[in-house]
């Protein structure tokens, strides 16, 4: 039995060497990428950046012209609420201030309703340009002969010679033209379906 032991534990050590072998790993060439460079300079990534800024500015500018008309009603109702010194409101008050609640609630939902849209739109946006990066850093990378990408940020310090940042842009150019800033509608969500009584 104690032979069987022993030849089983040569013949392990006999098969470790190849094994640690096959498992060597390449010395890394490392490259550098600068990725708020590219994502900001490209020419498709201005154009959707200036749009994506004009739909915030329009959006900000629609809560300009809600809150306009409401902070004047509600100074108003105020006013008339503090004239009563005490005294309980009248019907015609109170449904001066359900409606003014339901103008306000309304305005909150479109509102969100357009911060949601210009999230959905960044983030398409941003999907769009990471659907093409990956590919070009791979090309880049191997045209280079490097086999590691990280981004400058996250470096302390790198020589010139490493970064393939110029190269991606212009790959990212080529490959990107044009970037939709309107993303798709979200799928419709199926309504829930009640559990049945038995």
């Amino acid at each position: 039995m104690k032979k069987l032991f022993v030849c089983a534990a040569l013949a392990a050590t006999a098969f470790v060497p190849s094994a640690a072998a096959a498992q060597a790993i390449p010395p890394a060439v490392i490259a550098v990428a600068d990725l708020e460079r590219v994502t900001s300079q490209c020419n498709a990534c201005k154009t959707a950046s200036a749009a994506l800024r004009s739909q915030v500015t329009n959006l900000q500018n629609r809560q300009k012209a809600l809150r306009a008309p409401l902070e004047t009603e509600a100074k108003s109702i105020q006013a008339a609420i503090d004239a009563l010194k005490g005294a309980n409101p009248d019907a015609a008050l109170q449904a001066r201030v359900r409606s003014f609640q339901t103008k306000q609630q309304s305005a909150q939902t479109e509102l969100a309703r357009g911060e949601q849209t210009i999230q959905r739109n960044q983030a398409y946006i941003q999907k769009q340009v990471a659907d093409k990066l990956g590919p070009i850093y791979q090309q880049v990378m191997q045209r280079r002969g490097a086999n590691v990408l990280l981004e400058t940020g996250s470096t302390l310090a790198a020589s010139s010679g490493v970064d393939i940042t110029n190269d991606v842009l212009a790959a990212l150019n080529t490959a990107l033209p044009r970037i939709t800033t309107i993303a798709p509608a979200a799928p419709a969500q199926p309504p829930q379906q009640q559990p049945q009584g038995r």
